[in-house]
């Protein structure tokens, strides 16, 4: 008879709370996180003014850094004091890294090992399909990459957000601003464009740059790169040192599929938000051909994730707005400091209406089979993703009596966790910013996650049912 195994001790609920469910624990010490910065952003320390910051402002600002987000009901150049802003910073690069992901690199420099556990842990966070589907099945970084992929996560970081910072700095001093204090809002805008959260620490934001190429193409790279997901970096890292071109065949299908479609709704988006405002005298109808594509493109960039915008979407046409809207809704890369349902997921019910259309019964990339339970996978995130959104602009209508396409704009850049903003945000009475509080919570956490979490076990049946087809379509 098989022995049982020992009861947890007194203390380590945690640990059996990992191991039986690495998203539930996600999602409580991503909570926790939320409640610790929103204390830090109430004290009066964290104001210029030396005032208590109301509730509603300090949790919407904590949970818009931690999330990754970028909408604010405060100016973020004037309200924060020196502390408010160190807070503030933590909390997008914690955020933006991951919070499981940050507590396996700290467990890797202390112990400099991984137990199967804490390997575990960090495939989860770094594939949210892996964390949702559970430890049997297959994943886009394999369990003997993941202490490979925590030292590029950390390294990447580290070197991404410094020689960002080595760009814009100088670029921030030719523009009159001090040594020290460009230095500090170049690693400011460095680690808000790299991790994909949008905020500006600049008086006026970014409108005295809105035609600057330079400053503008090292944001837009910095977001880029944030949006594409650790494992890609991961992945191209290998590709580059494990040699190039003729070792092609070692960027896996998630690598492939991320790349190809991020780079397909960046021209769709750059060609449509051009021709779409080319006429329009308050966005690009004053520019000439090359700085609207080149705003275009940028905005598109942006629409990853990014939230650095340069056009005030009110002065958009409509048409431009629904196609801002469907580009933040899709987001960026899984296991990225984007939001939105992924890139990937979209990629999946693509290839699956192709499948149909063309009579196959198994769905095929890039030389690869993709097994129907991630079309399942991306069926619940693109219908849960929706619902959400459909929620919250409806109680966010109902409240404050805007218009569809103002509120449907702010909610779906909040669960996007993009940042770009019509300014309503900043208008809502209390009752909304929460209502968007908790879509940029759980536009961040993710609907697999969330599902997973509430669900914290996978059940079979032991009997099948008769097959009976529904008329579908």
């Amino acid at each position: 008879m098989r022995r049982r195994a020992p009861a947890p001790a007194h203390g380590s609920w945690v640990g059996a709370l990992v191991h039986s469910s690495p998203p539930r624990f996600a999602i409580l010490v991503f909570t926790a996180l939320i409640l610790a910065w929103t204390l830090l952003l109430s004290l009066p320390i964290s104001s210029r003014e030396g005032s208590v910051t109301p509730l509603a402002d300090a949790l919407f600002t904590a949970v818009s850094a931690i999330c990754v987000t970028g909408l604010s009901t405060v100016d973020m150049a004037t309200h924060w004091s020196l502390f408010g802003d160190l807070v503030i910073l933590a909390g997008l690069q914690i955020g933006g890294i991951g919070v499981l992901t940050l507590a396996s690199i700290l467990g890797l420099t202390v112990t400099r090992r991984l137990g199967l556990r804490q390997r575990l842990l960090a495939a989860g966070d770094t594939n949210p399909m892996r964390m949702a589907k559970g430890a049997s099945e297959s994943q886009a970084v394999g369990l003997g990459d993941i202490g490979g992929l925590l030292a590029s996560v950390a390294t990447s970081v580290l070197v991404i957000e410094l020689a960002l910072t080595a760009l814009i700095a100088p670029r921030l001093m030719a523009e009159g601003y001090s040594f020290w204090r460009s230095l500090w809002d170049g690693f400011y805008l460095a680690a808000s464009s790299f991790t994909n959260t949008g905020f500006v620490p600049l008086p006026g934001g970014l409108a005295p740059f809105e035609t600057d190429i330079y400053l503008l193409s090292v944001l837009a790279v910095g977001v880029f790169l944030g949006s594409i997901g650790f494992p890609v970096i991961f992945a191209l890292y290998r590709y580059v040192t494990g040699g190039g071109w003729r070792a092609h065949k070692r960027l896996g299908l998630h690598t492939k599929l991320t790349l190809t479609t991020t780079i397909i709704f960046v021209i769709f988006g750059w060609l449509l938000i051009a021709a779409l405002e080319a006429d329009n005298p308050a966005t690009f109808g004053s520019q000439n051909f090359g700085q609207t594509m080149f705003s275009a493109g940028y905005m598109s960039i942006m629409t990853r994730s990014g939230g650095l915008g340069i056009i005030d979407p009110l002065e958009m046409h409509g048409s431009t707005l629904l196609v801002v809207d469907m580009l933040m809704f899709v987001g960026g890369g899984s296991a990225s400091t984007a939001g939105g349902i992924k890139v990937t997921t979209i990629a999946v019910l693509f290839i699956a209406a192709y499948a149909e259309a063309r009579g196959y019964r198994d769905m095929q990339a890039f030389g690869r089979s993709i097994p129907n339970e991630v079309l399942r996978v991306a069926v619940s995130v693109l219908i849960w993703g929706a619902t959400i959104v459909l929620v919250s602009t409806t109680a966010i209508m109902h409240i404050t009596r805007v218009s569809l396409d103002v509120a449907l704009f702010e909610v779906i850049s909040a669960f996007g966790t993009c940042g770009l903003s019509t300014g309503l945000s900043g208008e809502l009475p209390e009752s909304g910013k929460y209502i968007i509080v908790a879509t940029m919570w759980l536009g961040r956490v993710g609907t697999v996650t969330m599902a997973s979490a509430i669900a914290a076990t996978s059940r079979s049946r032991l009997f099948r049912l008769p097959e009976e087809r529904p008329i579908v379509g």
